[in-house]
């Protein structure tokens, strides 16, 4: 049996992104979505799943790219200006350098946590903002924070390196990500060892911001059997968020891609089962 989860990252960063969203919910095949509780759209978002009950809800826990939600000192995690580092190479400069306060990180993620589970929804799993919740040292923190929510899945991002995709990629982009499935397998261990829950495979990396038609047909049509997930970030009017956020994404090509009839008749064809995390039961190995 194949069954697959798609998820579709940032959720609550842009009123653009999260009505992507919820349009590839709808008429499309997006059945999960993570929700950043520091983004500028959260209350938008928030609004949206109200309406849209079934969509599992997980949160995209954030230390870099976006504004904190502590309110107390976390200054080890800031910049001069109060925000969070620009991307994870700054973040992971800092924080191997020892100049990072485990106890900032756990207090944030709680009050991400929180600020979520405050509004009502049913927190189905955890991922992070750029992949740091697989950084070695972070994972028990967040194992602590998860435990305090009843939250027992997890998202492992280690695509196959042998997994080649449909783009034209840069050769950084492969090293990248054999660095993330990496962390990731190492990561799974440390998650699996407290009772986590997890898909067998993940695709999405390489194809990161630019999950076409052709190359979500191509990870559709080789998909393996067991339980997948394909991270993908559709949103609406990519000019105006390309210059908002300096990610050189396809939003709106991604947005097509997910609605698009040959890929749901892919689906069909291939007898893929579409859930969410929420329907995970059992461990995965």
């Amino acid at each position: 049996m194949k069954q697959l989860i798609i998820n579709a990252d940032d959720f609550g960063l842009h009123e653009l992104i999260n009505e992507g969203i919820v349009e590839a919910y709808t008429a499309g095949c997006v059945t999960s979505t993570s929700i950043m509780a520091g983004g500028g759209a959260f209350e938008h978002a928030v609004n949206l799943i109200e309406k849209h009950s079934k969509l599992g809800v997980g949160v995209h826990l954030t230390l870099v790219g976006a504004n904190p939600v502590a309110r107390s000192d976390i200054h080890t995690l800031l910049t001069q200006d109060g925000a969070f580092l620009p991307n994870y190479s700054q973040f992971i400069k800092r924080y191997v350098s020892g100049q990072i306060s485990n106890e900032h990180i756990e207090w944030e993620f709680l009050c991400q946590m929180q600020k979520v589970a405050g509004t009502g929804i049913k927190i189905t799993h955890i991922d992070s903002h750029q992949h740091l919740h697989v950084l070695p040292g972070i994972q028990k923190i967040i194992c602590r924070v998860a435990r305090e929510f009843g939250v027992d899945r997890m998202r492992i991002p280690a695509e196959p390196v042998g997994f080649i995709g449909m783009g034209d990629y840069n050769i950084n982009r492969f090293f990248a990500r054999a660095a993330l499935t990496g962390c990731s397998f190492l990561a799974q261990r440390v998650y699996a060892r407290e009772g986590f829950v997890f898909p067998q495979h993940f695709f999405g990396m390489l194809e990161g911001g630019a999950m076409t038609q052709l190359s979500l047909s191509h990870i559709l049509q080789e998909l393996p059997n067991g339980i997948s997930e394909i991270m993908v970030h559709p949103g609406k009017e990519t000019a105006t968020l390309g210059q908002l956020f300096p990610w050189s994404y396809h939003w709106g090509e991604e947005l097509m891609a997910l609605k698009d009839e040959k890929v749901l008749d892919c689906i069909k064809r291939n007898e893929i089962q579409m859930i969410n995390y929420g329907d995970l039961e059992k461990r995965c190995e």
